[in-house]
């Protein structure tokens, strides 16, 4: 199995899970007391968010490029960089570090392909669903018709995002609001909904929405997890 090079901390919530999806994905494959083989760079998320939010990219990108160097020093075959937001810099990391990245939007782009959709929304940070790095791919790659909340909705969602869960807050009326945004997605016609953002599965499952919802988290990690078994980069980049 390939050693994934991880690149979390952002926040640390969302990578826990993805440690866990990534762990169970190997041992369902695998059996026994099997693991995956993980390499980990933790960056303090207080910074990459201070520079989210003033808009200074370029300055979170070096801090990743250096972080992701680091997991190629290190054995790394491949990055997972575990959240969508930063994305935005999926090309200058692979650029800049020299291992290619398996980008969150592909997998997730496969399995709503696959379970039959066309018309779906999105639920993220602004950056992720104002900007165009992911909708562009998931519209080109993979032919979807991606639609987001309206501005009020984008805002409660992303304040829930960062002031709550990427805290660890798990709030009941953070959960009503968006499984509003998700009726409201319904009554637009979107046939399923994209947990765009790694900690709103702490918030938002299959079992508590109006739509079928697709899980960014566990798509990415356990793709990386088939790729690390695979033992070969084919599919990574164009």
């Amino acid at each position: 199995m390939m050693l994934i090079g991880l690149l979390g901390g952002m926040s640390w919530e969302s990578t826990a899970i993805y440690y866990r999806e990534m762990n169970l994905a190997a041992n369902r494959a695998l059996g026994g007391l099997h693991s995956a083989r993980i390499l980990m760079h933790s960056v303090d998320f207080e910074h990459i968010q201070r520079l989210q939010h003033e808009g200074k990219w370029g300055e979170s990108a070096r801090i990743l490029v250096e972080a992701a160097r680091s997991l190629k020093a290190g054995g790394a075959s491949f990055l997972v960089i575990a959240t969508n937001t930063m994305h935005k810099l999926a090309d200058e990391i692979e650029e800049g570090s020299g291992l290619p990245v398996l980008h969150i939007a592909d997998p997730t782009g496969e399995a709503v392909v696959n379970a039959g959709h066309k018309k779906v929304g999105l639920l993220a940070t602004r950056f992720t669903m104002e900007e165009r790095f992911y909708r562009y791919r998931l519209e080109n790659r993979f032919h979807l018709d991606v639609v987001i909340p309206d501005d009020d909705e984008r805002a409660d969602i992303h304040r829930i995002i960062y002031e709550e869960l990427c805290h660890g807050t798990v709030n009941e009326a953070s959960a009503a609001r968006f499984r509003q945004v998700i009726d409201h997605m319904k009554w637009a016609g979107c046939e399923a909904v994209i947990l765009g953002c790694t900690e709103i599965t702490m918030l938002v499952s299959a079992a508590n929405t109006a739509l079928p919802v697709f899980d960014t988290t566990a798509l990415h990690a356990r793709s990386a997890v088939s790729l690390a078994l695979q033992g070969e980069l084919i599919g990574l980049k164009d």
